[in-house]
């Protein structure tokens, strides 16, 4: 038998492509007679547009064309809705406000765009930029979260009577009754603040309409390239069979690139429809800090109920979230909040109220973690304040509540991001618990060296924690798999890749089904052409709905490979295999006959053919999930803290992850690495800062510290399989696993590293400057 290849560490299909420079990325895309755009964006967050004057602008020579929103007529709409509010839910509110492509009449945060430039380079369009002449009336910005609710503050919408967008509460159980039984409550007000996704590759956009073709082309930098082609035929009256979207190799996504009709996407649409010439617009690194979706802010009023033996009977939190300037993407990060605010545990009662506030501030879209590391954190840090005043050890009191094996499918009775019951598919938190505390030396380090190091003046912590990650959310994807006449296996899906493999990992799928090499596998990702039905890479369900799909196609190809096969070579199906590119007789291996030749036979060119029979070995299939698959994990990290300088060297870092079957170790790794990457930058560096007035004050990497290799551990990746049973792979989602636990784990070591000043964290992101000023204001506590 051939050698399984799921499962195997296989080096990336893909690289070589993307190391030698041959990889495709949009701005590598070039056309004859190839315009350029540029954006005049508002420098204020909040503010009215009075007056706008373009006509210096298109006199400049080399400018095309100039527009405003009043250029646009009837084509001027407000963008669609992306998700709508939860159907299931009695009670809630929820106001829609979507963004425009160009302001008409107010600013509603700083970068919005007021005016777009087209001209034969982007230096003349950069330039015809600064010739607009823009009056706008400054108003009052909504900045402060808490305050933004506040009667009388100033309104981003001003048909609402007030900023709020939404309002919902879920509950399950009783928690009033539980916390009246309680031995211990407690009760913090959490603080998270935003942050960049800060993706290598900025967003970027060539749009052309072939005027005799009648065909729209646009290069995207989409998470979504499928939903993106049908809103843009759907907004311009074009048939979706008109309008081809390319997602080509993209610099990373990490959820921002989901976000659809972004004013860009849909204006250089516009532009070339009404132009008949090819457009490129590339977002540069200070357009990305403004134009680009952003992500975390939310203030929590968290408590929990708990007996002295440690036991959680409930959890409440009634949260603010901020959405921005609009809410395009619904409840999907704030319900996200909610579903992992009680962690990996066995919580039998829960309420929690949520209100999203619009404020002046960049739009809010899931960035990698969407939602969940705020609800993990909440979880996590009230457990160690718990396990704090009950005397009770850290990781003692997260084994006494986790859910147990036999206990799932797990029922939280709340719904979750896809609006569905929230339910644990399968796991053993226990196990993976125990063993992140076994490879990181839990006990010796408590025993032995902290004791140890702390004499010799050094501040050396500790953290350990658990969580879970909903991933593989629905509704579908799809894929098409063809043998080829030369034996090679091409394959179609829907789903663009930003980075994670999926060239690989999905050639290993059916490399196991039609027994050949992953090598022999050509995929094809993010191209509407290709494929035509599907939503997206996004929320971690690349390896779970995509992946599943693949399985479904090449598992039909095999079964139409054995048929003929079996029909050519004169032996029953069950006689025969799979390998090395070859259908086999299995006890007479020199009985056999080529994949490639196979398919030819497929497809004749003439004569007669059964009844109901298909030409060619091709199959398409699709994967649904009742629900989404949920992984788990457990990251556990010793750091040292110069209590001086408040500068951190992080010594070690463990992570134990169950995503199910793991369909390539390495590739998981890399994803791992990138995302604790990531939940270290959401702890400890990144955060953006703004003013009373709305105004980024870092909206540069010089000022936006994105950590660097330097300031990254060596990640120790270690794995526990326990199998979803809700796919045939068996698989889960890892793409957030990484970021998803590391703040509240940063805050546990920092605590422990500086046991000694009796610190309390309950904020993120940290940082030297921040944890000075807390540890002063510590010592000034009476």
């Amino acid at each position: 038998m051939t050698q399984k290849h799921v499962g195997r560490r296989m080096t990336r299909t893909e690289d070589p492509r993307l190391l030698t420079g041959q990889a495709l990325f949009v701005d590598d895309v070039q056309m004859p007679g190839m315009l350029h755009a540029a954006f005049l964006r508002s420098d204020y967050a909040h503010a009215r547009l009075v007056s706008i004057d373009v006509s210096a602008a298109r006199e400049r020579p080399g400018v095309v064309a100039v527009f405003t929103a009043e250029d646009m007529g009837d084509d001027w709409k407000h963008g669609p809705p992306l998700v709508s509010p939860p159907p299931t839910v009695e009670d809630i509110v929820f106001h829609s406000r979507t963004h425009v492509p160009l302001v008409k009449d107010k600013v509603r945060h700083a970068g919005e765009p007021l005016a777009i430039v087209i001209a034969e380079s982007r230096y003349i369009a950069e330039d015809a930029v600064e010739d607009i002449w823009v009056e706008l009336e400054p108003l009052e910005a909504v900045v402060d979260l808490e305050k933004a609710l506040d009667p009388g503050a100033p309104l981003v919408h001003d048909d609402l009577e007030s900023n709020l967008a939404a309002h919902l509460v879920q509950e399950k159980g009783d928690y009033e009754a539980a916390k009246a039984q309680a031995d211990l409550v407690v009760k913090r007000r959490i603080y998270i603040d935003r942050g960049a996704a800060g993706a290598m590759e900025n967003r970027g956009i060539v749009a052309h309409w072939d005027v005799r073709a009648q065909q729209l082309t646009l290069w995207d930098t989409t998470q979504a390239p499928i939903p993106i082609r049908n809103g843009l035929a759907a907004m311009f009256g074009l048939s979706s069979h008109q309008v081809r979207v390319i997602a080509p190799f993209v610099g990373g996504g990490f959820g921002p690139k989901i976000m659809m009709y972004y004013p860009e996407e849909v204006l250089l649409t516009w532009a070339t429809l009404k132009m008949g010439r090819p457009i490129k617009w590339i977002e540069d690194r200070r357009e990305n800090f403004f134009a680009t979706t952003q992500e975390r802010t939310q203030v929590h009023y968290g408590e929990m109920a708990l007996t002295k033996e440690g036991r959680i009977l409930g959890v409440r939190h009634d949260f603010l979230h901020d959405t921005g300037a609009y809410d395009p993407y619904g409840l999907t990060v704030p319900l996200n909040t909610q579903s992992h605010a009680m962690g990996a545990y066995d919580v039998p009662n829960y309420s929690s109220e949520l209100k999203v506030v619009f404020t002046n501030k960049t739009i809010v879209t899931p960035v990698r973690g969407a939602g969940r590391p705020q609800g993990i954190f909440l979880a996590e840090r009230l457990l160690d304040i718990a396990a704090r005043e009950l005397g009770i050890d850290r990781l003692e009191i997260r084994k006494k509540n986790l859910i147990p094996p036999d206990a799932f499918p797990y029922e939280h009775k709340i719904i979750d991001q896809a609006f569905a019951p929230l339910v644990f598919d399968s796991g053993n938190y226990l196990a993976t618990l125990e063993r992140a505390a076994a490879a990181i030396g839990y006990e010796k380090f408590i025993a032995e060296e902290q004791p140890r190091l702390r004499a010799e003046g050094k501040h050396v912590g500790l953290g350990i924690v658990s969580f879970v990650e909903t991933t593989g959310v629905g509704p579908y994807e799809g894929a098409r798999v063809t043998v080829e006449t030369d034996g090679r296996v091409s394959v179609a899906t829907g789903v663009g890749t930003q980075g994670q493999g999926h060239f690989t990992s999905f050639a290993q799928i059916v490399a196991d089904q039609l027994g050949i090499s992953p090598r022999d596998v050509r995929m094809v990702t993010g191209d509407t052409a290709e494929f035509h039905w599907g939503t997206g890479t996004f929320a971690s369900r690349g390896s779970v709905v995509a992946a599943n799909a693949i399985n479904a196609a090449a598992l039909s190809v095999r079964n139409k490979v054995l048929k003929l096969a079996s029909k050519i070579l004169e032996t029953p199906e069950e006689e025969l295999e799979l390998a090395d590119g070859q259908v086999r007789v299995a006890d007479l291996p020199h009985r056999a006959i080529e994949l490639g030749e196979l398919a030819a036979m497929a497809n004749p060119l003439r004569g007669a053919v059964e009844p109901g029979t298909e030409p060619g070995l091709e199959s398409t299939d699709y994967f649904g999930p009742k629900y989404g698959a949920t992984a788990n994990g457990a990251h556990a990290m010793i750091l040292e803290v110069d209590p001086e300088t408040m500068m951190i060297e992080i010594k070690r870092y463990v992570t134990v992850e169950d995503c199910g079957t793991v369909l390539n170790p390495l590739i998981l790794e890399g994803q791992i690495h990138g995302g604790v990457a990531l939940g270290i930058a959401n702890s400890y560096y990144e955060q953006l800062v703004f003013d009373e007035n709305g105004q980024l004050l870092n909206a540069s990497l010089a000022d936006y510290l994105i950590p660097s290799a330097t300031e990254i551990p060596p990640i120790e990746v270690l794995h526990e399989e326990t199998r979803s049973p809700l796919n045939p792979l068996g698989s889960k989602g890892a793409g957030e696993a990484g970021t998803i636990p590391v703040p509240s784990l940063f805050a546990q070591a920092l605590e422990d590293a500086l046991q000694d000043y009796g610190l309390e964290i309950l904020e993120m992101p940290m940082s030297p400057n921040r944890l000075f000023e807390l540890l002063h204001e510590e010592s000034k506590t009476p």
